[in-house]
């Protein structure tokens, strides 16, 4: 899992969500955003990070008594041993968060191990333990039962699911205060490129309307002068 130059990744972490998911709708895609996630710690560092992923499916009783965590080959603990470091763990739960996706054991090994992140449509146990790390992760809320209360881990890095999103492995996931976005692999560096233009001229745009100026004829840029400062500012700023 190499995709991801270190140039994009470094693009991609000055970046918005809220940005790249406008870059990503005027290519047609309507459905990068994955719902109901939030990180479990506010003002974080922006993830960024290829997609590795896990799905678990609805637990079946008589196949997840505890003692299944005692096969080193289970998917779960498997995933946690393989996820590449710079990736995120994606984990596909189905939006249910009645048990656990993972705990903060899981999320520490993922962060000693260099993985990027983790983000779940469902929730994590150990909350407060998990926000403390520095690796971002991403949940619906927490969950203290272990996930074989109604999880079953049972395929690694296949295209999933995740809070309605589409996720292949490979794509660039990209997470801050507002949620996590998901790249297709194949555009991330146009999209990346892009999305760091269009926050040169949001910035820019931010300062005139402190100043008090009006958006129309400024966002967007119909009004030739609108483009004309937008140059002036840039050659200013260095941007």
């Amino acid at each position: 899992m190499s995709g991801l130059s270190p140039e994009t990744r470094a693009k991609l972490k000055t970046v918005s969500t809220a940005t790249l998911m406008t870059a990503l709708y005027k290519r047609g895609f309507r459905n990068q955003m994955i719902q109901g996630v939030l990180p479990l710690k506010a003002g974080g560092p922006t993830m960024v990070g290829e997609a590795y992923t896990l799905r678990y499916i609805p637990a079946r009783e008589d196949l997840n008594p505890i003692t299944v965590f005692r096969d080193r080959a289970h998917p779960q603990r498997k995933a946690v041993e393989e996820c590449p470091p710079g990736a995120v763990m994606v984990i596909d739960s189905r939006k249910d968060a009645r048990a656990a996706s993972a705990g903060s054991i899981l999320a520490t090994r993922l962060m000693v191990r260099g993985c990027a992140g983790l983000v779940t449509d469902g929730g994590f146990r150990d909350a407060d333990e998990i926000a403390r790390l520095e690796m971002p992760s991403y949940h619906a809320r927490p969950s203290a039962p272990t996930n074989l209360t109604v999880h079953q881990a049972i395929d690694i890095n296949v295209p999933i699911g995740c809070g309605d999103a589409p996720v292949f492995p490979g794509d660039v996931i990209v997470g801050d205060g507002d949620g996590v976005a998901v790249i297709p692999a194949h555009l991330a560096d146009a999209v990346a490129d892009e999305a760091v233009e269009m926050t040169a001229y949001e910035d820019f745009v931010t300062e005139e309307v402190r100043k008090g100026r009006t958006i129309l004829g400024l966002y967007p840029a119909t009004d030739e002068q609108s483009l004309a400062d937008f140059a002036a500012w840039r050659t200013r700023t260095g941007r």
